[in-house]
């Protein structure tokens, strides 16, 4: 196992139309797209988490399995699946969450799981740090592995789920303190730090301990910061817009499995890669992300499908 992630694993239900109660389920959340897309680019990748025995938590196990992620560390628990409801607009998608008491919001391992030697990167974030009891371990999962692999946070902001966006703010700023990479959205960025420059609250993630920060603006492309360096800046590729489900995931799977590629295995080594060597890392990211969006659903592309786009970008 090269690339571990910790988090929820859900059942998202998209709205078939605008507007409309008809509903199509899929298997989502934000680390498990992550982890099949990190397993599809062609990197070993377990997933640490709990699932429901109820059928969406079987289909759920059965889905990781399908996709060759490790999933000998998933606990199982007779509490229920989490669920999501997502409509989508033309600008943005609407979320409503159903988590008290899931499956995954209360895993709580006792004795915390110990990580394979060969593990390099640790994904946490999104929405099952807002669950206790699983916030909590999953936040002494990260403290137990700091320094040893490259920990990487995507908090992927949903207001829907937060009551209190002051005290979620503040807590971030503990989470960014226990990571090495942070990737966020614009939307992310927005809602973290309203009406503020995105390279002040990049600065204000690399002062908190990150060693780099990536923010991603959709078509727009993706903006690098790290301390001292000038701010790096790749487009996106150009393509025909599906839907826009775990693009975002995608993109963050593609940053680690591309990093591993350049021969990063330690944090500080993300501070000693060369602007030629993120550019390409970064390439390859939006480029995976992008492939995810030309098709319906959290869809993420293989590693021959993102080689063979980049090849073509190139000639």
């Amino acid at each position: 196992m090269r690339i571990a992630l910790t988090g929820e694993a859900l059942i998202d239900f998209t709205a078939s139309e605008a507007g409309t109660l008809a509903f199509l389920g899929h298997e989502g959340g934000s680390p498990l797209n992550t982890a099949v897309a990190c397993a599809r680019l062609g990197v070993h990748t377990g997933f640490f988490t709990q699932l429901s025995t109820d059928l969406f938590g079987e289909r759920l196990m059965e889905f990781l399995a399908r996709n060759g992620v490790d999933t000998s560390f998933i606990l199982r628990s007779h509490a229920p699946s989490t669920l999501a409801f997502v409509e989508r607009t033309p600008e943005t998608n609407r979320y409503a969450f159903y988590t008290s008491g899931s499956a995954d919001a209360t895993w709580s391992p006792e004795p915390l799981p110990q990580l394979p030697a060969e593990c390099r990167f640790l994904h946490f974030g999104s929405i099952s740090l807002l669950q206790e009891p699983a916030s909590t371990r999953i936040a002494d999962l990260i403290t137990a592995n700091a320094g040893r692999c490259v920990i990487v946070f995507d908090p992927n902001v949903r207001p829907s789920l937060i009551p209190d966006m002051a005290a979620f703010r503040q807590r971030v700023t503990n989470w960014l303190a226990m990571a090495d990479l942070v990737k966020l959205s614009d939307e992310d960025a927005e809602l973290l730090a309203p009406g503020q420059p995105v390279d002040a609250l990049a600065a204000e993630c690399l002062q908190a301990g990150a060693r780099a920060v990536i923010v991603t603006r959709g078509g727009a492309g993706a903006t690098l910061w790290r301390t001292g360096r000038e701010p790096l800046a790749v487009a996106a590729p150009r393509i025909t817009v599906v839907d826009t489900i775990g693009a975002g995931d995608t993109f963050t799977a593609g940053l680690s499995v591309s990093l591993l590629a350049h021969g990063v295995e330690h944090p500080a080594q993300l501070g000693e890669l060369s602007d030629e060597a993120w550019i390409e890392v970064m390439r390859f990211a939006a480029t995976a992300a992008a492939l995810n969006c030309t098709r319906e659903g959290a869809d993420p592309p293989t590693l021959e499908a993102v080689h063979n786009a980049l090849a073509q970008a190139d000639n």
